[in-house]
């Protein structure tokens, strides 16, 4: 039997925690037949990962795809829920784990928002009475109306590209003239920030748009921050849409990234991610050259939806010398006798020899601490960082053998994007 293990991250707040497992409710109506459905939490409340692992278990699944309800692939995504699925490995070995992707960058996002953006309503301020009113409309055109967009924030330089990517695609779709990113936390520009820039711009309308799934401390946070904006600036009209919630097409999606897991290829984005590498320190593969062995690498270029795949075949044979300088990692070969046929697509390259690899590292730097807005703290947390390949080879990590710490030091750095 098949089963859908949602993994939330959890909040202090009872209501966000409450929102999620309704949710799941949805998603269980709507699930294919014989699949379980079951929901835990990454942290600040339970069941937590173990315990929705052996709810599944205990009710007769011997296939489990765990789907990170989170918005982006970032240190939970990427270290953290990887490391739980190695542990259920461990503990139920009769049971089949597929890890499904978050929910990433996908066109069903752009559609909620802009049904969040439809439903957007006019900020609450204080009269001179002291009764909450709306601000009186005035005539504004799209010409002078700006949508904010406002997430979470993080540390992770590829999940805050993603952020800024559907902010893209959703102007696209857009009569506004101006489509402008956020963040709450963590990293900039900040919501006041983006404000101000809307302001700047000439908006005499703003609506506020949170990047958010559910409910939670940060949501009433950004309500409070908002109504203060909106009764220091009168002149300017300030709406402000709804988190994703409990959207068709949310459950929709959700159910697309399970069945990725449980029928085809779940692919990663490991590309631009700072804490690849910097995990594959903590992960040694040692590869045995007297045999032949497969590599399937799927790259996920999840802003087109499309995979590139390679499959390396290799058989030893006779000797020769190879010096490869550009790649980002570092081990040695000895020299050592192969035969490689290379299958790309629809032609296959043969040549037999043996070979010497050096493998020259790109000296970086990375820092073990990664750090995450939870509701209203900043965490920094030191995590026992491990890659896993799970059954269907749905995670694919880079090893490095025999690297000295110099060499193993990647650097996770980003860029200040100024836009006019």
């Amino acid at each position: 039997m098949d089963a859908i293990l949602l993994v939330g991250h959890g909040s202090r707040d009872p209501e966000g925690n409450r929102e999620l497992k309704e949710f799941a409710n949805e998603v269980a109506a709507k699930a294919p037949e014989n699949t379980l459905v079951e929901t835990c939490f990454l942290e600040l409340t339970r069941p937590s990962i173990a315990e929705g692992v052996t709810a599944c278990v205990d009710r007769g699944a011997t296939r489990v795809v765990l789907v990170p309800i989170i918005l982006f692939a970032a240190g939970h995504a990427k270290i953290d829920i990887p490391n739980a699925i190695d542990r259920a490995k461990a503990r139920y070995p009769q049971v089949e784990f597929v890890y499904g992707r978050p929910i990433g960058v996908h066109e069903k996002v752009v559609q909620i928002m802009q049904t969040r953006l439809q439903e957007a309503q006019p900020v609450l301020v204080a009269s001179q009475g002291g009764t909450a009113v709306a601000a009186p409309p005035a005539p504004v055109t799209d010409e002078e109306t700006a949508v904010l967009v406002l997430g979470r924030g993080s540390s992770d330089p590829d999940a805050n590209s993603d952020f800024f990517k559907m902010t893209r695609m959703l102007w696209e779709k857009l009569p506004y003239k101006w489509t402008e990113s956020s963040f709450i936390g963590v990293t900039q520009p900040s919501f006041p920030d983006g404000l101000e820039r809307c302001l700047l711009l000439g908006a005499k309308k703003i609506i506020i748009m949170p990047y958010f799934l559910f409910t939670g401390v940060l949501i009433k946070r950004i309500d409070e921050m908002t109504a203060e904006f909106a009764a220091a600036h009168p002149d300017i009209q300030v709406e402000v849409g709804g988190y994703f919630g409990f959207h068709p097409k949310l459950v929709e999606l959700v159910l697309e990234r399970a069945h990725e897991g449980l029928y085809g290829r779940v692919t990663a984005n490991c590309d631009n991610c700072q804490f690849r590498l910097e995990a594959a320190k903590h992960h040694h593969h040692h590869h045995d050259h007297d045999h032949g062995h497969d590599h399937d690498h799927h790259h996920d270029h999840h802003h087109h939806d499309h995979e590139h795949s390679h499959d390396h075949h290799h058989e030893h044979s006779n000797p020769h010398n190879h010096d490869h300088s550009d790649h980002d990692y570092s081990h040695q070969h000895d020299e050592h006798d192969h035969q490689h046929v290379h299958a790309h697509d629809d032609h296959t390259h043969k040549h037999d020899h043996g070979h010497e690899h050096t493998h020259t590292a790109v000296d970086r730097q990375a820092s073990h601490d990664y750090h995450h807005d939870h509701d209203e703290e900043l965490h920094h947390t030191h995590h026992e960082h491990e890659v896993i390949r799970n059954n269907h080879d749905d995670v694919v990590g880079t090893a490095q053998e025999d690297a000295s710490p110099d060499q193993a030091q990647v650097a996770a750095t980003s860029e200040q994007v100024n836009r006019p």
